[in-house]
């Protein structure tokens, strides 16, 4: 195995707070869902499987290279590392979260696109698509989310659950959040009986996206 130093240390750390964070804001329950992070140009440090995320320690850093091979670590990486690899290769994120969120699992069973019922979809750049299902951890999977991921940083799994990414983990989190929020917004607005929720106009979501990419405190300097 690779020898590895503070940084990947501190980076794994991040990892595992992260994760724990997925837990405690109620995104998944016992050992579903994983987190990943990129380091370096080649690597990705992620959740291992099976392993309750109370339980990861900083003995428990777990490193793969693009291709899948672990290069530290004694526990085996997650099942869905296809899924997050694949990401890794085809967009520029550094972060991957993947959660079960009930919301937005329920919506994933429902719906093709989740409803534009709130402008917050423009943060994960626009409306955000299900992926057609496929067995967890397989590459077919992968290929599915690829396809709903095509100029977005979010989707949802159909009958599993949420995929983000972002340029930091602290970014991929919030877009799971905000992902989870707008599902269950719609999810109680359609249920009231006699009524159906209002949707935002065509093309109102990308427009928000557009401006969203400026939303914030400017950069320093």
């Amino acid at each position: 195995m690779r020898p590895h130093g503070q940084d990947w240390q501190d980076a794994w750390s991040s990892v595992v707070r992260t994760a724990r964070r997925t837990v405690a804001d109620g995104l998944v329950v016992g050992t579903s869902g994983n987190v990943s992070l990129r380091v370096g140009q080649d690597t990705v440090l992620v959740t291992p499987t099976g392993v309750p995320y109370a339980e990861l320690g900083g003995d428990d850093l777990c490193a793969v290279t693009l291709d899948g091979r672990q290069i530290a670590g004694d526990l085996t990486p997650t099942s869905e590392l296809p899924l997050h690899l694949a990401v890794y290769r085809h967009t520029d994120a550094a972060a991957v979260v993947h959660t079960h969120a009930v919301h937005a699992t329920a919506v994933s069973t429902l719906v093709d696109e989740v409803p534009a019922v709130h402008y917050i979809a423009g943060a994960l750049g626009g409306p955000v698509r299900v992926a057609p299902y496929a067995p967890y951890g397989s590459h077919e999977l992968a290929a599915h989310a690829l396809a709903a991921l095509r100029d977005r940083s979010g989707c949802l799994l159909r009958n599993h659950g949420t995929l983000t990414h972002g340029a930091d983990l602290a970014q991929a989190l919030d877009r799971t959040a905000q992902l989870e929020w707008l599902c269950r917004v719609w999810l109680a607005a359609s249920s009231v009986p006699g009524r159906t929720p209002a949707l935002l106009p065509p093309g109102e979501v990308e427009r928000t996206a557009v401006r969203m990419r400026h939303y914030g405190q400017p950069p320093d300097g």
